[in-house]
C-alpha cells in the first residue's frame, strides 16, 4: 500500500524535473528548427548561384533562391546580395542570403543564419 507521503515526494519530484524535460524537449525542436532553416538557406544560395553562373541572370538567381527558400520564409530580394552583377566565364561568383530565424518559445533568439553559395562562372 503507498502511503500519502510517498505519493507526495513523487508530485514533488516531478515538479522539480519538469521544467528541465521541458527545456530538453523544446531545445530539441528550435535546434531542429534552426538546422533545417540552414541547410534550407545553404540549398536555395547554391540553386541562385548556379542560375547565375550559368545563365549571368542576376534576377533570375535571386528569384531561384527566393523560390528555393520559400519553405523557411519568404525571403526579401533585398537580403540576397551577389559578390557581381556580370558573370565572365573563369571567374568565381557568390550569392549570400541572410535571414534571422525567430524562434518558437521567444526564450531565444532571433537567430541570424547566413546561406552561401559560390561557383565558377561559365559551368
Amino acid at each position: 500500500m503507498t502511503h500519502d507521503s510517498e505519493r507526495g515526494a513523487a508530485a514533488v519530484e516531478f515538479a522539480i524535473l519538469l521544467p528541465l524535460l521541458l527545456m530538453l524537449v523544446l531545445g530539441t525542436i528550435e535546434f531542429g528548427r534552426a538546422y533545417n532553416a540552414q541547410i534550407t538557406l545553404t540549398n536555395a544560395a547554391r540553386d541562385g548561384v548556379r542560375v547565375m553562373a550559368i545563365a549571368n541572370d542576376p534576377a533570375g538567381a535571386k528569384t531561384a533562391a527566393i523560390n528555393a527558400a520559400a519553405s523557411v520564409s519568404s525571403i526579401p530580394a533585398s537580403d540576397i546580395s551577389l559578390s557581381t552583377t556580370a558573370c565572365s566565364t573563369g571567374n568565381q561568383v557568390t550569392l549570400t542570403i541572410k535571414y534571422n530565424l525567430s524562434t518558437i518559445t521567444g526564450i531565444a533568439g532571433p537567430f541570424p543564419l547566413t546561406g552561401r553559395g559560390v561557383m565558377l562562372c561559365g559551368g
